[in-house]
């Protein structure tokens, strides 16, 4: 997990700061930078396109399969 945490803070789709923690050693939290919301956007889209037609596809192939059972 953390080295794409690496990537992603490299590419400048995440930030972070470190905060002491009161239960151990410093913690690392990461945020959305305003590159990332922008790159999130995307990636919901592209997502959203393709389960839109994978459903599309299995929809089609449901209802064929049910006009050949009949």
């Amino acid at each position: 997990l953390y080295p794409l945490l690496n990537r992603l803070k490299n590419a400048e789709i995440l930030a972070y700061k470190w905060m002491e923690s009161t239960s151990g050693p410093p913690r690392k939290y990461f945020r959305l930078t305003d590159k990332g919301r922008v790159f999130y956007s995307l990636l919901e889209m592209t997502w959203n396109e393709l389960s839109n037609g994978v459903e599309a596809v299995t929809q089609k192939t449901n209802q064929e399969s049910n006009n050949e059972a009949k």
